[in-house]
């Protein structure tokens, strides 16, 4: 396999489960983590290893060793390999994903960014998604009328602030998730609620058109849930472990425990709540994002500026979402007919916003 971001939790966790059942990792991409990245050549001895850079580049002990983007599109496509698992983080993962699928490859996507960017251009009949969120939607559908799909957020870290403080949050106080710990991005993406706003219009390209929503599951023990037509529903409930959707991605299908089971009597309580536009914003442009899923090029991008600048310390917290709300609606009407306009979108927010 290919394992693109192999240091970040997703990687490790795959590079996990490839010793286990002793599968062959051909390539390993990683960003500046070079001691984390050693150990998994030593271990897992790939045939060819990209970095983020130069100067990362002259600390990994490989013979084969590349930096850059252009690389990652390149070893991909020349990688004899037939399964990508795409962890990268942000925009820097649709090149990949789109040079592996029309390579022939199957990709196991975690990187949200290529389906909210491009869905409309992207055959998802080759990806298997392993966030925990569409794992959950996957593994409980049925041949049944489906009246909605339900996913879980588990409200970020400022889900039990007073919203008259959110103005002066600082980078320190998104890192503060209540439930785990995520590389910076996704955490802040989680305290915006962009991460979840993401995960429906992910959810519209692998499933379908129909009808989508999320709602906070404090203790993330449920992942997601379907509610049928007939008036039933049905939920998947699972330690919050990569392992499990990994597993199913790389083998096809799981025969033996890999994770230990929820025991609901050690839970005790769940406790469900709205997600409320005065708390989060970007949720107001929800519903015609997803009616408009191609313009999910522009709240990324969008997205991706605001917050580097509030990491930057040239914007406030709130800020972030007011960008990607008054960008969404300043660009509701560019066309985005090809992957080449998504890739031209992109670059004519990130301007727009960073100059």
């Amino acid at each position: 396999m290919i394992v693109l971001g192999s240091t970040g939790s997703i990687g490790v966790n795959a590079l996990y489960i490839a010793k286990r059942y002793n599968l062959n990792v051909d390539v390993l991409v990683a960003g500046r983590n070079y001691k984390l990245l050693n150990k998994q050549i030593k271990e897992h001895n790939p045939r060819v290893v990209v970095v983020a850079d130069r100067a990362t580049k002259q600390k990994i002990e490989h013979d084969r060793v590349y930096a850059g983007e252009d690389e990652i599109v390149r070893v991909i496509k020349d990688s004899s390999s037939r399964f990508v698992i795409n962890a990268l983080v942000g925009f820097l993962g649709l090149a990949p994903t789109v040079a592996a699928l029309t390579s022939g490859k199957k990709v196991a996507l975690a990187n949200k960014e290529s389906l909210v960017a491009a869905g409309a251009f992207i055959d998802t009949s080759n990806i298997i998604p392993i966030d925990s969120e569409h794992f959950g939607l996957w593994y409980l559908l049925q041949d049944k009328p489906i009246s909605s799909m339900v996913i879980t957020a588990s409200g970020g870290a400022f889900r039990d602030w007073d919203i008259s403080r959110l103005k002066t949050a600082t980078f320190e106080d998104t890192q503060k998730h209540p439930n785990w710990s995520m590389g910076q991005k996704i955490t802040i993406d989680s305290a915006t609620m962009v991460n979840k706003l993401f995960e429906l219009l992910e959810a519209r390209w692998l499933f379908g058109k129909g009808s989508y929503d999320a709602v906070i599951e404090t203790r993330s023990i449920i992942h997601a849930v379907i509610n049928f037509v007939d008036g039933s529903s049905t939920a998947h409930i699972a330690h919050t472990d990569m392992k499990l959707p990994i597993a199913y991605a790389i083998l096809g299908k799981v025969d033996e425990n890999i994770l230990p089971h929820v025991d609901l009597t050690e839970i005790g309580n769940l406790e469900f709540r709205k997600i409320e536009k005065d708390r989060y914003p970007v949720w107001q442009i929800k519903e015609e994002l997803l009616k408009k899923p191609k313009l999910g090029v522009v709240v990324n991008a969008a997205n991706e500026a605001a917050i580097k600048k509030f990491i930057d310390k040239k914007i406030a917290f709130t800020d972030i979402s007011k960008e990607i709300v008054e960008c969404f609606y300043e660009y509701e009407g560019i066309v985005i007919n090809s992957i080449d306009d998504v890739f031209e979108a992109d670059k004519i927010i990130r301007e727009k916003l960073c100059g």
